[in-house]
């Protein structure tokens, strides 16, 4: 019986990184189906946004090129809900494997907190699903180019975009179908975090698991605050990450893996809280 693949992202069903992470699995043999934002959900995390009609998720068939046997559609939702929405059914069978990517640009850090791409593998895991979030780093040879020395991130440009057809997209997609036995392998709750840096396969140094950068590749600031609005930027951290850690490895030219766990309850012995449950216990 084949393995059964829901495919999403947060980047939108045009986005030329799910087209090739759907085109791998595809050609591996998987039972895939792809639902994916109709428009870009970055940043988006696990929220469970969605638009309606008359209380209806409006829902597209949205056929990919170069994938004509995986049924594909566009839903005016996040990547969270997307898959929840896949865990019951809604685009067919109910996945064993959620694949979220390829992402435009590195999802490192502990910044990957609030990436809808993340979202979508944390939320498969959380409802039976074994998850994995794909990310390719673009953003390494963008910043290169920054003309303030380095510090300021720049926007991105329609240049940009069009170059975004050229990246190396089939090296993360190869990576994350590569790694699709050892997520299988390990417990439901894990998911695999994976970010390759945007080089041909045979220019890749290796694979490295990695913990998380204490930051993310860019740090929002406040640029401005004035009545009645805010106005916000991106710049980069100016700090080198600590060896061992996802972005270090990027930056060594290393695609990364971190196994992580969104849902984990823990034993902290908060004196504060037993406090509460000692006084809970003698009222009753």
């Amino acid at each position: 019986m084949r393995t059964r693949v829901l495919i999403t992202n947060d980047d939108g069903i045009s986005a030329p990184g799910l087209h090739w992470l759907a085109r791998v699995a595809t050609d591996r043999g998987l039972d895939v189906v792809v639902a994916a934002p109709k428009s870009e959900s970055s940043g988006s995390s696990a929220a469970m946004n969605a638009v309606e009609h008359g209380g209806k998720v409006i829902v597209t068939e949205w056929p990919l090129d170069g994938v004509p046997d995986a049924a594909s559609f566009a839903v005016d939702a996040s990547p969270a809900f997307i898959t929840l929405l896949g865990m019951h059914g809604a685009f067919g069978d109910p996945p064993q494997v959620v694949l979220s990517g390829v992402n435009r640009g590195a999802n490192a850090g502990r910044a990957m907190l609030h990436s809808g791409t993340a979202g979508a593998a944390f939320t498969a895991a959380a409802n039976g699903a074994h998850g994995m979030a794909v990310s390719l780093d673009v953003l390494s040879a963008i910043t290169a180019s920054a003309a303030s020395g380095g510090a300021a991130v720049r926007e991105v440009t329609a240049e940009d975009r069009q170059k975004d057809h050229r990246r190396n997209w089939v090296t993360a997609a190869t990576l994350a179908l590569d790694l699709l036995p050892d997520l299988m392998a390990g417990p439901v709750e894990t998911i695999l975090n994976v970010n390759s840096p945007d080089v041909e396969r045979h220019r890749l140094r290796g694979v490295r698991r990695s913990e998380l950068a204490c930051f993310g590749q860019v740090q929002m600031t406040v640029a401005e605050a004035g009545t009645g609005f805010v106005r916000t930027a991106l710049e980069e951290p100016g700090e080198v990450a600590q060896p061992g850690t996802d972005l270090a490895h990027l930056a060594q030219g290393y695609a990364t893996v971190t196994t992580l766990r969104a849902l984990t309850e823990t034993d902290d012995d908060l004196e504060g809280l037993r406090g509460w449950q000692e006084r809970s216990e003698g009222a009753s």
